[in-house]
């Protein structure tokens, strides 16, 4: 699938530096939702999440190869949810990439624990209002 065209306005909002939540599924089909960092790679079509390979997140998605994730970015009445078939990577430059962003987008590095990987949602569904 490819990304669905969004408008400037949605551009704009997914490059302030606000938070998120992201949705996975447990393996019992129960959601786990928590709040993250994220950056948006139009080109790419993907958004990514720094976290590491033991969180909660992460094995979520290891347990169900071509699951789901959702992200939601809200700012007052603004928000934006990014939906799309998700991984987790740990390949070097992959997680290279995926700080790159954070730290242009967030102005500092993500932290840097042992184990560290890259979610990455290839987002295939868009949904927002007044942004």
């Amino acid at each position: 699938m490819t990304t669905p065209p969004l408008p400037a306005s949605a551009e704009r909002f997914l490059a302030e530096p606000h938070l998120a939540t992201l949705t996975t599924f447990r393996p019992d089909g129960s959601p786990h939702v928590v709040a993250v960092r994220f950056t948006w790679d139009r080109e790419a079509g993907l958004a990514r999440v720094m976290t590491v390979g033991s969180s909660r997140k992460a094995r979520n998605l290891l347990s169900a190869p071509g699951s789901r994730a959702a992200l939601c970015q809200v700012a007052g009445f603004r928000w934006i949810t990014l939906e799309g078939t998700a991984t987790v990577s740990g390949d070097p430059l992959r997680v290279a990439e995926g700080v790159r962003r954070y730290t242009r987008r967030y102005s500092s590095p993500p932290p840097n624990p042992p184990g560290r990987v890259v979610v990455e949602i290839a987002v295939d569904r868009v949904m927002n209002l007044n942004t």
